[in-house]
């Protein structure tokens, strides 16, 4: 049975692009027949404190794209809070430090700018292996002189790793120049989103993770970890971001994109009616329920390029 899921990371209201994330997540799954769960990605407790995930479950239900297993909704594969699954994390931690894929990075990210290490195409800072091979003795020394804990980096094999996305087509990166080693726990001890993602996604049997198109890039970096581990990896199905008109990336600081505003002048219908009509499955923009949207729902129609919200149409 295909799996899809729902794992948004409740920083603040969810917006339109989140909504449209659920909304094409839910309706690839219900179409094959499949079951949805959702996880709550607050890693970050700080910035993702629990009202605002019980705020964005309660928006979720408002607008119609329910779930088979998450919270309130138990189906075996809890706790679905990230928050309380870091032991899970920690034991895959420990699988890869016992291969010896894992070493102390000392680094901030000031020094990695300060270094002009080399960057990706999409400006992403790509490690330059400054710890790569620090002997124990160098890195109890270098823990010394910092007076701090050291974050954790995967070490890359010299690998390709090729993959074909359910919409965006045929992807590739050659690990050493196009990803680097990259962070699976943060010095302060919180677990990096590639580790977790793989971890939750593999133990909730999740067979098809639908997500923006920013995270295309990411998609090689977990298919090596699942392979490490050992794990199925599910199949990926990335779609545009959705922007402002003024062609800015939608984020929670976008009032006029959230729900805090929307929900006040716009029905849950008109508003995925809406996002459909974007997505290129809806032939108008004339307002619908998920339920409905099923019947024309179909990949081939989604565009691949960014879509830009017209002024005045939410």
């Amino acid at each position: 049975m295909v799996v899809g899921r729902f794992a948004p990371s409740p920083s603040g209201r969810i917006h339109l692009g989140n909504i449209l994330c659920c909304l094409l997540a839910w309706l690839s799954a219900r179409q094959q027949g499949g079951r949805v769960v959702l996880r709550i990605e607050d890693l970050d407790t700080a910035r993702c404190p629990r009202r605002y995930a019980d705020q964005m479950e309660a928006d979720l239900h408002w607008l119609g794209l329910d779930w088979d297993d998450g919270p309130g909704k138990e189906g075996g594969h809890g706790p679905y809070y990230q928050s309380q699954r870091t032991s899970r994390y920690r034991a895959a931690l420990e699988r890869l430090e016992a291969m010896g894929m894992v070493y102390p990075c000392f680094c901030t990210r000031a020094e990695l700018h300060a270094a002009s290490a080399p960057h990706r195409e999409d400006g992403q800072v790509l490690y330059p292996g400054t710890c790569r091979d620090l002997t124990a003795a160098q890195a109890a020394e270098r823990a010394r002189q910092t007076g701090r804990s050291p974050a954790l980096r995967l070490r890359v094999p010299d690998r390709e790793i090729s993959f074909t996305d359910g919409h965006m087509g045929p992807y590739s990166e050659y690990l050493p120049r196009d990803c680097g080693d990259f962070l699976l726990c943060r010095s302060d001890g919180m677990f990096a989103y590639q580790l977790a993602v793989v971890v939750d996604d593999a133990a909730m049997g999740v067979t098809e993770v639908v997500r923006g198109a920013d995270l295309l890039a990411s998609t090689p970096r977990q298919l090596l970890l699942y392979d490490l581990l050992g794990l199925s990896a599910p199949r990926f199905f990335h779609f545009p971001l959705l922007l402002a008109a003024d062609g800015r990336r939608l984020s929670k600081r976008d009032a006029d994109a959230g729900l805090e505003v929307l929900h006040d002048r716009a029905t849950a219908a008109e508003i995925l009616g809406k996002l459909a009509y974007l997505a290129g499955f809806n032939p108008s923009a004339r307002p619908q329920t998920a339920e409905a949207l099923l019947q024309d729902f179909a990949w081939d129609k989604v565009p691949q390029s960014d879509i830009r919200i017209p002024e005045g149409l939410f």
